[in-house]
This record gives C-alpha cells, sequence and structure tokens, in this order.
C-alpha cells in the first residue's frame, strides 16, 4: 500500500538514528528494554507521518457522487485526529468537524474522515491543517462553501514548556459562501456544539 512505509532500508535507516538519540540522553540501547525500541520507534513515526505517502484521488477513490439533494448543508462532526507538531515533534490530538455546500457532487462520507487523516498524519501546526481541509475539500467537491474547526490538545504546551495540562486550541477555516454567509455559519456552528 502506498500509504505505508514499507522500505525496508528506510526503517533500518531511521532505527539507526533512534538508536543514536537514545545514546545521547544518556540511555544504553542494548540494554533489554530498549533492545527493539529504535526499530519499534521507526515505524511508529513512518505511521504517524504516512499523509506524506498519500495523495488526495487515492483516499478518495471513486466515491464522488452526484448530488441529488440540492443546497443543504452536509456536516461530519468529531472526526478524531492525531498528529505531531512540526516544532517539537510531539503530538497534537483533538477532532474536526467538517461542513460543506455540495456543487455538483457529494463525497462518501468516511472519505472525509480518510482526508482529515492524511493531513493530520504529518508534521503540522493545527492552523494549517484546519486551512489545508478547508482548501482540498472546496477544491475536490467543487464545493459551494467549506467550513473546518478544529480542537486539540497540544502535548508540547502541556508536558513541556508552559506545561498548562488542559489547554485546547480551536481552529477554525471557512471558504466559499461559508466564509461570507453568517446564517449558514451559524447553522454549522449550532449543529456541532454538544
Amino acid at each position: 500500500m502506498a500509504a505505508e512505509l514499507t522500505d525496508e532500508k528506510t526503517i533500518s535507516e531511521i532505527a539507526r538514528h533512534y538508536r543514536a538519540i537514545l545514546e545521547l540522553i544518556g540511555e544504553d540501547p542494548s540494554r533489554e528494554g530498549l533492545l527493539k525500541t529504535p526499530e519499534r520507534a521507526a515505524r511508529a513515526l513512518a505511521f504517524a507521518t504516512r499523509g506524506y505517502r498519500q495523495n488526495i484521488n487515492d483516499v478518495i477513490h471513486e466515491a464522488l457522487f452526484e448530488n441529488e439533494n440540492g443546497r443543504q448543508l452536509v456536516i461530519v462532526r468529531d472526526i478524531e485526529f492525531y498528529s505531531l507538531c512540526e516544532h517539537h515533534i510531539l503530538p497534537f490530538f483533538g477532532s474536526v468537524s467538517i461542513g460543506y455546500l455540495p456543487g455538483k457532487k457529494i463525497v462518501g462520507l468516511s472519505k472525509i474522515a480518510r482526508i482529515v487523516d492524511m493531513y493530520a498524519r504529518r508534521l503540522q501546526v493545527q492552523e494549517r491543517l484546519t486551512r489545508q481541509l478547508a482548501d482540498v475539500l472546496m477544491e475536490t467537491l467543487d464545493a459551494e462553501g467549506v467550513i473546518v474547526c478544529a480542537e486539540a490538545r497540544h502535548l508540547c504546551m502541556a508536558m513541556r514548556g508552559v506545561q498548562k495540562q488542559e489547554a485546547s486550541t480551536v481552529t477554525f477555516s471557512a471558504a466559499g459562501v461559508l466564509k461570507d454567509d453568517e446564517a449558514l455559519r451559524q447553522e454549522f456552528f449550532a449543529s456541532i456544539r454538544k
């Protein structure tokens, strides 16, 4: 599968670097508990960054359909995601809610969640992730409008730096008619409130 990093030479090279990091922080990579850690960490990193090896056409894979329902807002809410902060390579995670006003096409709902994963599984910042999702859905669906709201907790804030464990960040991005139509935006935000 294109999204998986199966090149054993690359995994081995990443693992070599993890062994060096373990030594640099004062650990002994030859001790029993760490013997397989470099390879496990290399495979985990490959999985966490698999979005680099995906593209929108493969993710959607013929799941665009004619819009038979006219002009009504489609909302998928609370799509969980996991990403890595590009500044510290520490996790941030949360959920994304997406609304779109279809043009001539709609997309299979599971594909929206797959698109979220494709962009989240990269080194990211939440602001860019939110904007990328709005842009790719607007373009791919040729939608009249798209709105994306993401809420996440960032371990770079919780376990280092300011150490604020309960802080969360909310970002949103809108395109097309959802950027300017206050009533549609309010419908979206009312729908995603818990």
